[in-house]
């Protein structure tokens, strides 16, 4: 059961968390693109580029939910919910999470509803007064999320003092 719990999570992650890492990471330069074009770019395939973007990060994070279940799922069969290296992992999934849900996300969002995408009618767009530092600090947030997922999958592989083999 544990083999299958582990193969359930390892595909979780790589499957939902992959996408987001890289729809996330390609996201700021479409938005960047986007807002510093003419007109004529925002109603082609660039707006339909970052649109795809968001709605891949937005809905892999759903699904993305399964990775740290199924890791907390294999962590007990194991009996290591509360080894050092299985609870810094959890935090830092805590921390992408709430990162990727609490600011990546909005972010696209704000970006792409400055280009009049996604609004609902009459809706205003977001005002950004300087679209290429509003990309470049995204691109740095997303950075960081990228970040602390590398940092979770080393501790998922290295495992400081674990002694059982799976």
């Amino acid at each position: 059961m544990t083999k299958l719990l582990l193969s359930i999570h390892v595909l979780a992650a790589i499957l939902a968390v992959g996408p987001i890492s890289v729809a996330a990471s390609i996201f700021p330069r479409a938005a960047r693109e986007l807002l510093t074009a003419g007109e004529a770019a925002r109603k082609g395939r660039g707006a339909g580029a970052a649109a795809l973007l968001h709605r891949i990060c937005k809905g892999y994070a759903l699904f993305g939910v399964a990775v740290p279940v199924f890791g907390m799922a294999t962590g007990a069969q194991l009996g290591v919910l509360t080894d050092a290296w299985l609870v810094a992992s959890l935090i830092l999934t805590t921390l992408a999470a709430i990162l990727l849900g609490a600011v990546v996300l909005p972010r696209q969002a704000r970006l792409l509803g400055a280009a009049g995408i996604g609004l609902d009618e009459g809706e205003a767009a977001p005002e950004i007064s300087d679209p290429r530092a509003a990309a470049a600090r995204l691109a740095m947030v997303t950075g960081v999320f990228n970040l602390l997922w590398a940092v979770v999958v080393v501790l998922m592989i290295v495992r400081p003092g674990f002694t059982t083999g799976v």
